[in-house]
């Protein structure tokens, strides 16, 4: 996380923007918040918020201004900025922005540009026909036999879709748009297309350009009039989440429809970073996208905002986007429910009247008052615009919720004021339909099931017996496992404990659904780490912790880690499967392990005081990358917007994905008879921190090593890496373990007893591979290193 202060411009002036500054403001990472040109809400009772009078569109004056301010990130609020390039003026100037490409947001500035674009990734959607040529498109209508909807492609403030009823009102329509310009050069093109039936959701989602989180679903009213009458509007009220957005509907949006949009942005050149908004309709064949917008929506974000949990700092998210590293930042959610009111001028959306003055009582608990169309004139709260204000209730139920909400509007006052009295109807209508998702609760309702957690174990119990080895005796399953060290054959035995992870390389698994093999990463990130401490690996743990369980993803995990256990004669004794919604997304897994071996009490590593000037150092080699440093390689593959399916640029024959997830190499069963024989000082398992940080861990403090770079053949991974990632040699060094997975240090006098049982318990040259051991370096004092304890030579000369 970033030790900065933020200053930060919000770009807008309506309620959005002022529920943005208002939940910015309680980020500890924030020292002031400027809201361009703002409203009478931002302008007075939000601490570290003041207005600057600065149109949106005004890029020269915002980007003065920002620069004389000392901005470090700036949020676009509307869509209009974006699409005119708000985000590329200030990456100009070095400023970060919370918001998207001018390209990316073709993706709201063009509905012509988002179709086609859905066509082409095979994102579900409606039926349609794009038209610039108004005959044609009268034609197609008078042709078409199926209601439809008319949509301006261009932006129109939200308002430029036309629901007609029938073929006359569709053709009165398509005139209006592309002949009487109701919209403006916004329908110079239109979109025709299939209307669906169904109910409406809106999805928030922040994206990094790989990374997506999506706030619960929300549900707009978008009629003037109760019982969704009259003309559209911006959004007459909302609530979020709504009911029959259910586990499993919300995992089938984010696989099929949100990961596969912003995985089609990045591979088409335009990265999606911000906030992208996804309109959905619900029909009875799945979700399909009505619209995309490339921002918060209004009035969404007057729902979804105040239902981030406090320690989800809105600021560190926005910047985490920016940087690139949403993967790296907490994003929580109340387990409660928030509705909006939305008060409008009389006559909209039409015509009204501005300068009304506003008359506030003290406000309920629990509710908020977000400004849209307001300012303060001679020290007076008055109207300024339609959408007035929108008054937000939060409950522990949607009805709470709802109830507070409208208790607040009741405190409020303006002549002519008006609003809808029937948010969140459907939803009502839905739960009286649908009772038990009301009134009955079950662990299954709340997203986790039991019979699956007991269905994998039945899966699993022929790959943990396969791993039994004397000493074990344990059925998995039961509350724990045992392990009988005199059966093991120790005497005067020393317990040994260790614990790890795989790290970000599960997003790759993840991202390409290859799960077969970070089990077998999970164990060897365990057993290395203790036969370098000398010790033989007896048993092992996990700890699969996911959002939804997946018994055929957990099923190939597990049979990974018993593969990664009997490589290095490892019992699986037991582990822990958790389904936890709401802390992770569906789809999403995380993994740990832990795993205990003994050693006999004189055969502990490392012995430090026995390691001499001269010493060898003899390097065993790596598979591949191992299990560190992937968020490196991520941001690497990114960079270039390659896909994991695309061809390995280091091995065609493989997948990128597929060379990735190469797994680590287990080194247990070629090193414990070393050991044994006490032929080895000391060993480093290279991992996070490489040669620099993990070698000076298990030898003396004035001792140094020496190490030759060109003793090896340094695999083309590591160069692929090194050259598109622009990594410094040093830094190469400190990160990967760049060919070396495991060094050994060993007297002089046995070198070549050392170097003939690792090859003797090699495979390598019985497949005809050439030898994967190598002298590498010897030991020095550091005083001979300069004061380092860690000096690889002839690095400049490798790339």
């Amino acid at each position: 996380m970033s030790l900065e202060k933020l200053i930060i411009l919000v770009v807008g002036s309506g309620g959005r923007e002022h529920a943005i500054a208002w939940k910015l403001s309680q980020s500890p990472k924030v020292e002031h918040i400027f809201v361009a040109p703002g409203n009478g809400g931002t302008e007075n009772g939000i601490d570290k918020v003041s207005n600057v009078n600065i149109n949106v569109n005004d890029f020269d004056s915002l980007t003065q201004f920002a620069l004389s301010k000392d901005i470090n990130l700036v949020v676009p609020g509307p869509e209009q900025p974006l699409v005119e390039g708000i985000e590329l003026t200030f990456r100009k100037i070095g400023i970060r922005c919370f918001g998207p490409s001018p390209k990316a947001a073709n993706m709201e500035g063009s509905k012509t540009f988002s179709k086609n674009f859905m066509k082409k990734h095979n994102i579900p959607t409606a039926n349609y026909e794009n038209f610039s040529d108004y005959e044609k498109a009268k034609a197609f209508l008078e042709s078409v036999t199926y209601n439809v909807v008319i949509k301006a492609s261009g932006l129109a403030g939200g308002k430029g879709v036309l629901i007609p009823t029938n073929k006359q009102e569709a053709l009165d329509a398509l005139k209006k748009i592309m002949v009487d310009k109701m919209f403006g050069s916004a329908g110079n093109e239109v979109v025709i297309e299939e209307f669906l039936e169904g109910q409406e959701l809106s999805v928030l989602t922040f994206s990094d350009g790989y990374t997506s989180v999506s706030l619960p679903p929300a549900q707009d009213h978008k009629r003037i009039f109760d019982g969704d009458q009259g003309p559209n509007t911006g959004g007459m009220g909302c609530y979020c989440p709504t009911p029959i957005a259910t586990p499993e509907l919300n995992a089938k949006i984010k696989n099929t429809i949100i990961q596969p949009t912003i995985d089609g942005m990045r591979r088409d050149g335009f990265p999606f970073v911000g906030m992208l908004f996804t309109g959905l309709m619900i029909t009875s064949s799945g979700p399909k996208v009505l619209e995309y917008n490339v921002r918060f929506g209004d009035p969404e974000t007057e729902v979804a905002l105040p239902l981030l949990s406090d320690d989800s700092d809105l600021a560190e998210i926005m910047l985490a986007c920016a940087e690139g590293r949403l993967d790296s930042v907490r994003i929580n959610t109340k387990p409660s429910f928030a509705a909006a009111v939305i008060i409008a001028s009389g006559g909209y959306p039409g015509q009204y009247q501005k300068g009304k003055e506003i008359f506030i009582q003290n406000i309920p608990s629990e509710t908020f008052i977000f400004h849209a169309g307001t300012s303060i004139n001679n020290g007076q709260l008055v109207t300024a615009g339609g959408r007035v204000l929108a008054v937000t209730g939060e409950g522990h139920t949607l009805r709470d919720a709802v109830d507070r909400a409208y208790e607040c509007v009741k405190k409020i006052q303006f002549e002519n004021m008006i609003y809808r009295k029937d948010i969140a109807h459907r939803a009502f209508s839905y739960l009286t339909q649908n009772p038990e998702e009301n009134n009955i609760m079950t662990y299954a309702s709340a997203g986790v099931s039991i019979d699956s957690g007991n269905n994998l174990v039945q899966k699993i119990k022929s790959l943990v017996k396969s791993t039994l080895r004397n000493g074990s005796d344990c059925e998995i399953g039961g509350f724990g496992g045992l392990f009988d060290l005199k059966a093991a054959g120790f005497t005067d035995p020393i317990l040994i404990a260790t614990t790890d992870g795989v790290g970000t390389k599960l997003k790759i698994a993840q991202a390409v659904n290859i799960h077969n093999t970070i089990g077998i990463d999970l164990v060897a990130m365990n057993v290395n780490d203790l036969i370098v401490q000398g010790a033989e690996p007896l048993f092992f743990l996990d700890y699969y912790a996911c959002g939804k369980l997946n018994i055929g993803v957990a099923k190939d995990v597990v049979e990974g880690i018993a593969t990664g256990c009997l490589e290095s004669n490892c019992a699986l004794i037991g582990g822990e499967t958790s389904e936890m919604p709401g802390v992770y997304n569906d789809g999403d897994y995380d993994l740990a392990g832990f795993a205990v071996g003994a050693v006999e009490r004189g055969n502990i590593l490392p012995r430090k005081s026995d390691i001499n000037v001269a010493d060898i150092l003899i390097g065993i080699t790596s598979s591949g990358v191992h299990s560190n440093g992937f968020s490196l390689v991520r941001k690497i593959v990114d960079k270039y917007n390659l896909g994991y399916e695309s061809p390995c640029p280091w091995n065609t024959k493989l997948t990128l994905g597929e060379g990735l997830l190469t797994p680590t190499k287990i080194y247990v069963k070629r090193l414990l008879p070393l050991v044994k024989k006490g032929l080895v000082k000391a060993m480093a398992h290279i991992t996070g921190g490489g040669f620099i940080d993990n070698i000076p861990r298990v030898i003396p403090e004035h001792l140094g090593v020496i190490i030759d770079s060109k003793s090896w053949k340094i695999p083309e991974v590591f160069k692929w890496l090194a050259k598109n990632g622009n990594i410094p040699s040093d830094e190469l060094f400190r990160t990967f373990n760049c060919g070396i997975g495991m060094v050994l240090i060993v007297s002089p006098d046995d070198k070549i007893n050392v170097i003939n049982l690792l090859e003797k318990s090699s495979l390598l040259k019985e497949q005809g591979f050439d030898t994967d051991i190598y002298v590498i370096g010897h030991v020095v004092t550091k005083e001979m290193n300069n004061g380092k304890q860690v000096v690889i030579n002839g690095i400049s000369e490798l790339f």
